[in-house]
């Protein structure tokens, strides 16, 4: 019995409607290997559904098998060329199968012989099944430009718009219930002295919640809200923003006032201590990752975090899993090693600590003290231009573009003077507070969040290794003094 390989495509829902379904090619391939007295040994399938990866994994997996089994194959069967190939590339290798392995190309739907005419025709229908692949390629993406020279988006709406559609166009409109929910949002972080973290609780507290399956406002959620240019009637398109249509749901004070408060400042999207580069690998020196796993009990849902180097599976590269219990009991043996029980040695690193923190606080004073300075000389001019206009010195156009022009510059300086006050109430005296704490750290460990522990660790060390199944940390001075580093633990094998 003769013994074929076999591949069926669908790469859009276009060819699906013209008669390339999946089923309608599979029945066409059975029915042929059954007319030449055969059958399908491997048969592939490559779904509308496929990501371009999983498409050529299977492209590849067929290419490999056909030549470890070429000496038993009869043929390998496709129903059209385009079928087994959309580019030239992938079809050399078809022919490739012909002419080094001996193994027969069938091409249900389009029989011809195997000689120079049929091949120059099977080449001129691969030629064209290119041309209509790359030429797509180039129509999809004018479309896309020409939408976004109309102001409209090419994907889904952020968060507080909804996708629609009007007469067969996809367009864009404001979802009341979730724009009002993006206004709280900027109103709460510009104007009422919230962090990410503070700002996601306010928002439960209020019983606001992001989705159906989800009550809570993720750190990550937040910061791509806040840092969403969207919301100012603009859309983004290869990297780049280009003004929309849409309706802006913040207006440009408030925006450039959050971005000022935000800064620089970056976000977590997880809720791994040790996770997001804060530990790097003592093999290779790659970032530490984490995984949590949940798994299902009597008593609920337990969850187990794990901790791996980003190479995990790299050749050559150990495979170990460390339990975040594991990385829990070393920190807290820093912790107990950290713990000061002489009083004079207590006092005198209080004093080297303070000292530290005047000196940052004195510059944070001093910034303080220009920006209100500068803001009385603006408030000083704005008292002459005033003068200026009772005495009839000025016109009236000559003193209100003067005056706004003041005022603007009066709420720039006092944009400035708030950014620099909350982040010296959010930072200052920091490190004299742990080390103050420091008698205590163990318990005000066990009770705090994922940010608060990273925000204690990056105090007390420098950085953090993961050496095998060990935390190796460089303790910050004066820490330094009074810590040794962790012992090591030993695991369960490579897998602890």
């Amino acid at each position: 019995m003769k013994t074929f390989v076999a591949l069926a495509r669908v790469s859009s829902r276009e060819q699906q409607r013209e008669g390339f379904s999946l089923d309608v090619q599979e029945e066409a391939l059975q029915r042929y290997a059954e007319h030449q007295g055969g059958e399908i040994v491997q048969f592939y399938k490559i779904a509308e559904t496929a990501s371009k990866r999983d498409e050529r994994k299977a492209f590849k997996e067929l290419l490999a098998y056909v030549k470890a089994n070429a000496a038993k194959l009869s043929g390998v069967l496709f129903y059209k060329v385009d079928r087994a190939a959309r580019n030239l590339f992938d079809y050399v290798e078809v022919e490739r199968l012909e002419a080094e392995c001996g193994v027969p190309v069938v091409y249900v739907a389009q029989p011809m012989e195997n000689t120079p005419a049929g091949r120059m025709m099977r080449r001129t229908l691969a030629n064209m099944a290119a041309f209509y692949t790359e030429q797509q390629s180039v129509d999809v993406k004018e479309g896309m430009a020409r939408r976004v020279q109309c102001g409209l988006f090419v994907g889904l709406a952020p968060f507080g718009y909804r996708n629609i559609r009007r007469d067969g166009r996809g367009l864009v409109e404001v979802d009341a219930e979730d724009a009002e929910t993006v206004r709280l949002i900027f109103e709460l972080y510009a104007y009422h002295s919230h962090t990410l973290d503070s700002l996601a609780g306010e928002l439960e507290r209020r019983g606001v919640r992001f989705s159906d399956k989800k009550a809570r406002f993720g750190r990550s959620h937040l910061y791509g809200i806040l840092r969403d240019r969207a919301y100012l009637g603009e859309l983004l398109y290869r990297g780049q923003w280009y003004p929309g249509t849409h309706s802006p749901l913040i207006d440009r004070a408030t925006w450039g006032r959050v971005q000022a408060l935000l800064g620089n400042k970056g976000h977590q999207s997880h809720e791994l201590t040790y996770a997001g580069g804060l530990v790097t690998c003592g093999h290779c020196g790659r970032p530490i990752t984490g995984e949590v796993i949940r798994k299902k009990t009597r008593d609920g849902i337990r969850r187990h975090a794990y901790y791996r180097c980003t190479r995990y599976n790299a050749k050559g590269h150990p495979r170990v899993r460390v339990k975040e219990a594991d990385l829990e009991k070393q920190v807290l043996v820093m912790f107990d090693k950290i713990r000061i029980d002489d009083e004079k040695i207590r006092d005198w690193f209080g004093q080297v600590l303070r000292a530290k923190a005047k000196v940052s606080q004195k510059s944070d004073a001093e910034e303080v003290g220009r920006l209100n300075r500068e803001i009385a000389r603006v408030k000083q001019q704005i008292d002459r231009l005033l003068n200026l206009r009772l005495m009839n010195e000025i016109d009236a156009d000559t003193f209100a573009g003067k005056s706004a022009e003041l005022r603007q510059e009066i709420d720039r300086l006092k944009l400035r003077l708030d950014v620099s006050e909350r982040g010296h109430a959010e930072y200052a005296d920091i490190a004299v507070k742990a080390f103050e704490l420091s008698q205590r750290l163990r318990e005000k460990w066990v009770t705090a969040d994922s940010p608060a522990k990273r925000r204690l660790l990056e105090i007390i060390c420098l950085n953090f290794t993961l050496d095998g199944v060990s935390l190796v940390m460089t303790i910050r001075k004066p820490f330094d003094v009074l810590a040794e580093g962790p012992s090591c633990h030993s695991g369960r094998g490579e897998r602890t």
